[in-house]
């Protein structure tokens, strides 16, 4: 019967596919019309669209943006063209659509995943709240930034690029010493956040997420409310990333020379004399002979006392890996 079903009505993606391909052909219709626009008639383009969306209210923002879609899609396919030489194919309009929707896209490597979302980052763009583009590494954070730039620029919108410890704009007419930041102004990190679209990475969005959290003013912080974003490679950077947890440590304010001291008491110890060894739970604990040497060798009275806690703390796990831990093997 499901078979059967599938037959008759399609597969749900085929369903989604014929309600998009109205949607596809009407871009594709307005698509002389911008062809024969002058290029100052695209900065002009978005600020209307803008103007269109300043009076909506928050309820009927997506039925608005679905509405201005087309044109928008329409702009971009030629702003495209004439900036970088790159026209969407209907495959790509397509997967903007998809996009713009919330939904997930899949696209193989070459398929052009990078100009499809130049699609729905400006039309969400527009509304002045900011869109994201969280991609997997700093590497692709710059490029795409560079590569897409001139197409968002044409546009009128700023376009941003946060990497590890740098945040730039995308300026034409910047030409800095190092060949590898072309065209990438650098700008403080806050101003980036401001840029009407911005690309990085998901640690560093997740880093300064935690670190506006650690701040006392609202005022301090970098990032502001989130609107839209899309995620490149979702399934690693939701599924494989997201296993490794972003945490933010301080500096250690005490000296490492605590270190080297305990570790060089540690092969002073006898085994079964001064320590004993369980293989099975992969533990080494002190004797009532081993305390002792441990505190005279370090000078301290009572090693359980609270004060000690630190010390006690390293000459155990120094213990542990002075007789458990094996070199090519445990590290």
């Amino acid at each position: 019967m499901p078979g059967l079903l599938t037959r008759l009505f399609g597969s749900a993606n085929e369903r989604m596919l014929r309600r998009l391909w109205p949607v596809v052909e009407e871009i594709n219709g307005l698509e002389e019309s911008f062809r024969a626009l002058p290029d100052e008639a695209f900065p002009e383009k978005t600020a209307a669209f803008r103007q269109r969306l300043a009076g909506v209210e928050d309820e009927d923002v997506a039925a608005a943006l679905d509405e201005i879609l087309p044109e928008a899609f329409a702009a971009v396919r030629e702003a495209s063209r004439r900036t970088i030489g790159l026209r969407h194919f209907d495959v790509q309009l397509l997967g903007g659509i998809v996009l713009h929707e919330g939904r997930i896209a899949e696209m193989k490597t070459g398929e052009g995943k990078t100009l499809v979302a130049t699609l729905p980052l400006y039309l969400n763009a527009l509304l002045g709240k900011g869109a994201h583009l969280v991609t997997v590494n700093d590497y692709l954070a710059r490029r795409d930034v560079q590569w897409m730039g001139p197409i968002y620029h044409f546009l009128g919108l700023s376009i941003t690029s946060i990497i590890h410890d740098a945040s730039f704009q995308f300026d034409p007419a910047y030409i800095p010493k190092d060949y590898r930041l072309l065209h990438l102004r650098p700008i403080d990190r806050r101003d980036a956040y401001r840029g009407d679209i911005t690309y990085g990475t998901n640690n560093e969005f997740g880093f300064d997420y935690l670190r506006d959290n650690m701040k006392f003013s609202l005022d301090e912080y970098v990032q502001r409310e989130l609107h839209y974003a899309i995620v490149d490679e979702v399934d690693n950077i939701l599924i494989d990333e997201a296993r490794t947890p972003l945490i933010i440590s301080g500096p250690a304010e005490e000296s490492t020379e605590k270190y080297f001291v305990v570790d060089r008491i540690i092969p002073k110890l006898r085994k079964d004399v001064d320590y004993t060894i369980d293989e099975k739970h992969r533990s080494a604990t002190l004797t009532e002979e081993g305390v002792s040497k441990c505190e005279r060798l370090l000078g301290v009275s009572n090693l359980y006392d609270p004060s000690q806690i630190d010390t006690l703390h390293h000459v155990t796990q120094a213990l542990k890996a002075h007789t458990l831990f094996k070199r090519d093997v445990d590290y």
